[in-house]
């Protein structure tokens, strides 16, 4: 069934934002923020709690008032306009249905609402598309968590938005449902076609649905791109800490040659490749997710060419299943992470001396001087 069966149309245009600002008093929540989000594309705000992402999609809907900045769906100008008169529908963490109401007549409210008299195929044609048709005359009490949400999604649908906006929509359900919603939810957006933009603080769930990710900090997008893009690639040490998990080294630039930039760091000459470093001398930090970090005990061999950490000490190893985490000190006092994939290999032990050692096309450089914690504070408060 194509976007045109289900909805009935496709006209809309990308959704911008320019220069959209929200003060309370004297503190700012969103701060001239400009951002472009493309028709049918799968976006997320992603951030910790007090970010402004939800701020944001609340005025994108029309429930709070811009202080300055304008909005625009496609040519035209909305921030004025009335909730109800825009084309654009949120679905919310509490789904919000109608207990009194059967499934059938939840999904055909809005249509119903609107004077629509023939509300028969629309309704099963959603029903279809969240895969509940069968439910169509129980109660919302009667569904599972899971269930309910999609039925939230298909009333938000039928009413035809442009775009639709999703303000933490998982964040009620149990980790396994949740991880089945992330690719029903991300099925049914290929599906319609249309543009969702979802607010989460989940950085795996953004990163499972999104074609995008926004970064929001204090009210300002630290950066955006592809899930790939910025977690390869993060351009601050927030981006690093926040999204995923990395090793970060405060260092020196030693000097370039060609594509390699050499940095003294603890004490050890590293490498990486110079197009994932934008410094050329002075104070770097350098970055290596732990999943790209091995360990080997100290005397062993390591592959020619490898970064490495000399007098290291396992201090923590914890057993995941599919993985291995480890948790090293150097001889410096500095903590790493490693990540390795469980495939038969020994387990080191606390107490074990190794050395620390990945590929320096792994590796990547951030500008010195920012805060190294910057960002991993964040999650564990959301995590809390």
């Amino acid at each position: 069934m194509s976007s045109n069966d289900v909805l009935g149309r496709t006209e809309g245009g990308d959704l911008r934002l320019a220069g959209l600002t929200k003060r309370y008093g004297s503190f700012t929540a969103v701060d001239d923020l400009d951002l472009t989000v493309p028709q049918g594309s799968f976006f997320a705000l992603l951030g910790a709690s007090g970010c402004g992402k939800t701020t944001t999609l609340r005025m994108v809907s029309g429930l709070e008032e811009p202080t300055a900045g304008r909005i625009f769906l496609g040519d035209q100008d909305v921030t004025d306009r009335k909730p109800y008169r825009r084309p654009v529908n949120t679905v919310f963490q509490n789904y919000a249905l109608f207990p009194h109401l059967d499934i059938y007549e939840n999904v055909a409210f809005g249509l119903r609402r609107r004077g629509v008299k023939d509300v028969k195929k629309p309704v099963t044609d959603m029903l279809d598309l969240v895969e509940l048709g069968h439910l169509a005359k129980r109660k919302p009490g009667q569904l599972s968590g899971g269930q309910q949400q999609r039925i939230a999604l298909a009333r938000a649908l039928i009413n035809q938005p442009q775009v639709l906006l999703l303000d933490e929509p998982l964040g009620a359900l149990d980790l396994k449902l949740r991880r089945q919603m992330q690719i029903e939810l991300k099925r049914i957006q290929l599906e319609v076609g249309l543009t969702f933009v979802h607010v989460t603080h989940d950085q795996e769930e953004a990163m499972t649905m999104a074609d995008t990710i926004a970064v929001m900090n204090a009210g300002r997008i630290e950066q955006m791109g592809s899930p790939a893009e910025l977690y390869e690639n993060p351009s601050t040490t927030f981006v690093a800490n926040f999204l995923g998990q990395s090793n970060l080294l405060t260092g020196t630039v030693e000097g370039v040659d060609g594509d390699v930039v050499t940095v003294t760091a603890h004490g050890q000459r590293l490498t990486l490749d110079a197009a994932r470093c934008p410094v050329r001398s002075g104070a770097v930090i350098l970055g290596v997710r732990p999943e790209k970090v091995h360990l080997a005990r100290t005397g062993a061999e390591i592959p020619a060419g490898h970064n490495r950490l000399t007098g290291g000490t396992v201090v923590d190893t914890s057993f995941i299943g599919v993985s291995t985490q480890y948790l090293v000190t150097l001889a410096t006092g500095e903590e790493v992470s490693v990540f390795e994939q469980n495939t038969g290999r020994e387990i080191q032990r606390p107490g074990t001396e190794v050395v620390v050692h990945w590929d320096p096309s792994q590796g990547f450089g951030l500008e010195g001087g920012q805060d190294i914690e910057a960002g991993a504070a964040d999650i564990e408060e959301d995590a809390a």
